[in-house]
C-alpha cells in the first residue's frame, strides 16, 4: 500500500488511479473547507457594522463546516485524491480565521473588556494562537488538544451572551493564554474517542442551545441558559480526568 510522504505524495507501491468524478468531489469537499474564509469575511464585516448577533451566527455557520469538512475528506480520501493540496494547512488558515481573528476583533470593539484593553488584549490573542496552529503536537493520539485549543470564539460568546464583568473577562483570557502553553489535555468535541457518543450528542445539544442563545439575545430562557452552562462543565470534566487522572 502506498504511503504518503512529508510533502503529502504518495510514495512507495504503485499509484493509484482516480476518476474524473473522485478528483471533483475532492476540490468540492476543499472548496467546502475554503469556504470558511469567506463566512470569517462576512463575519468580520458584520462586527465593523456594529452588528454582533449577525457575526455570531456567520461564525456558527463556520462551525459546522469545520465539524464536517474533516469527516468528508477522511471519508472521500481527498488527500490521497489531490496530494499536492494540504487540506489539514486549508482548514489551519480557515480555523485562524474563524476561531481566532474574527473573536480577536469582538474583544476589541464590543465592550467586553476594560477601557484601553481592548486592543491590546486583541493582540495577545493573536499571538499566542500562532503557537497553538504551529503547534506539531496539538494533538495527542487519542485526539485532545494539548494546551488550550484557541476556541476564542467560544470564550467571546459566553462572555457577550452572559454579559459577564469585562475585568474578569481579561482574567479569564489571561489564564487561557497562559494554558496555550501547557501540557493540559483539551477535549476535541468531534474526534475525541473515551466517551465519543454521549460527547457527539452533548456537542450537538450545546450547538442548539447557542444558536438559541444568539437567537433570543440579550432575554434567553433560564433553563437554557444553565444546561448551556452545565455542557461546559461536562467538557472541563473531561479535560481534568485526561490531564489529571489519565496521564501524559
Amino acid at each position: 500500500m502506498a504511503t504518503i510522504s512529508p510533502e503529502g505524495r504518495p510514495e512507495g507501491g504503485p499509484e493509484e488511479t482516480f476518476t474524473a468524478f473522485e478528483r471533483q468531489r475532492a476540490w468540492a469537499i476543499h472548496v467546502f473547507t475554503a469556504s470558511g474564509a469567506v463566512i470569517a469575511m462576512l463575519a468580520l464585516t458584520a462586527v465593523t457594522n456594529g452588528d454582533p448577533q449577525a457575526a455570531f451566527l456567520w461564525l456558527g455557520l463556520a462551525f459546522v463546516v469545520d465539524g464536517l469538512d474533516g469527516p468528508l475528506a477522511r471519508r472521500y480520501r481527498v488527500l490521497e485524491v489531490l496530494p499536492r493540496i494540504s487540506g489539514e494547512t486549508l482548514d489551519l488558515v480557515v480555523d485562524y480565521l474563524t476561531y481566532v481573528v474574527v473573536p480577536a476583533l469582538m474583544l476589541a470593539s464590543l465592550g467586553l473588556l476594560p477601557e484601553g484593553w481592548g486592543a491590546a488584549t486583541a493582540g495577545v490573542v493573536l499571538a499566542v494562537s500562532l503557537y497553538t496552529f504551529a503547534n506539531r503536537d496539538m494533538k495527542t493520539d487519542d485526539n485532545y488538544f494539548e494546551g488550550f485549543p484557541a476556541v476564542w470564539n467560544v470564550l467571546v460568546l459566553y462572555m457577550w451572551v452572559l454579559e459577564t464583568d469585562p475585568w474578569a473577562n481579561l482574567a479569564v483570557i489571561a489564564v487561557c493564554a497562559v494554558l496555550t502553553f501547557t501540557r493540559l489535555k483539551f477535549t476535541h468535541p468531534m474526534r475525541v474517542v473515551k466517551l465519543r457518543l454521549i460527547t457527539l450528542v452533548f456537542t450537538a445539544i450545546w450547538a442548539a442551545l447557542s444558536l438559541m442563545m444568539v437567537m433570543t439575545y440579550p432575554e434567553p430562557p433560564v433553563w437554557a441558559v444553565v444546561v448551556w452552562i452545565a455542557l461546559v462543565a461536562y467538557f472541563l470534566g473531561l479535560t481534568a480526568h485526561r490531564s489529571l487522572v489519565s496521564g501524559s
